[in-house]
């Protein structure tokens, strides 16, 4: 009788099992639903306009690639994919810069977890601020007769203010980079965190020295921590419009810029053809750190 029990028990879970997967499924519905309706459709209809015909004062449904063609045969729009570009690679290796040994010295040199905290949460507070007043913040800051032109007078390592701080590519760089940062100090802090410290003590242990055990040890195993940070810097970065029309005056024109202000002139067309390379641009950066690492296997 025990054995006809637990031979039904064993019949029971296994059909349970076999049904899971079905059960399992629905719980993607929701997400699945929310990426179809505000991922795809809209880069799918963005696409579609992007091939409209645009007039100076209409749009017509009758396809086209006339903005596509405009977008590149003209310089100036061209420069701005091109300033995009650079201002990104820039803002990605100097947020690297900046955030990785700061990351180290979170994760891996402060043992106390509660302390590790509380200065990860210090690298955010500047997010309990409006974003807008994080890059207007810079202006008093930059400015001829900003706080840095000012110490640096006072220190007399300058006769006369620095005038390229604000309104200019250093000041959006600048901006952004300290807006970012903290989006490759987190990644980069969680993944020293979980690296195993008796490893480092056994490499000490043999006689490794510091170098030695950053670049065979710390280094290849944060990095899944560096590309996490780099996707989301790259993101942001790519897709910016409000530092550049801030800190620069309107003298560095990126691709965001071009969308905000076709979308102003109401040229849906060609604001969709910015969008659309954009979309694709970053498309292509994604794809490309994550070949670096195999974050499904790393993390």
């Amino acid at each position: 009788m025990a054995m006809t029990a637990a031979t039904a028990e064993a019949a029971s879970a296994d059909r349970s099992a076999k049904k899971m997967p079905d059960r399992t499924f629905w719980l993607l519905a929701p997400g699945v639903i929310w990426m179809v309706l505000f991922l795809v459709v809209p880069i799918l209809m963005m696409v579609y306009v992007s091939f409209w015909t645009q007039t100076t004062f209409a749009i017509t449904p009758t396809l086209t690639t006339k903005s596509w063609m405009t977008f590149f045969s003209s310089d100036t729009y061209l420069s701005a994919l091109w300033t995009t570009i650079r201002i990104w690679l820039i803002v990605l290796a100097a947020t690297l810069i900046v955030g990785y040994p700061a990351a180290l010295f979170v994760g891996l040199f402060v043992r106390n977890k509660t302390l590790q905290t509380v200065l990860l949460v210090l690298c955010v507070i500047p997010f309990w601020t409006s974003f807008l007043i994080r890059v207007l913040a810079w202006r008093p800051m930059l400015g001829k007769e900003g706080a840095i032109n000012l110490i640096l007078q006072g220190v007399g390592l300058i006769n006369r203010p620095i005038e390229v701080l604000l309104f200019s590519e250093l000041s959006v760089i600048i901006g952004m980079t300290q807006i970012y940062c903290v989006f490759m100090v987190g990644p980069i802090a969680f993944m020293m965190g979980r690296i195993d410290q008796s490893v480092i003590e056994a490499a000490q242990d043999l006689g490794a020295g510091f170098w030695r055990i950053f670049r065979t040890i710390i280094l290849p195993l944060s990095m899944p921590g560096v590309v996490v940070g780099a996707i989301f810097v790259s993101v942001m970065v790519l897709g910016e419009f409000a530092t550049s029309a801030a800190l620069s005056g309107r003298k560095v024109n990126l691709l965001g810029n071009i969308i905000v202000t076709q979308v102003g002139s109401l040229k849906w067309a060609f604001a969709a053809v910015a969008g659309v390379i954009l979309t694709i641009l970053m498309g292509i950066v994604v794809a490309a750190l994550l070949r670096v690492v195999d974050l499904r296997k790393e993390l």
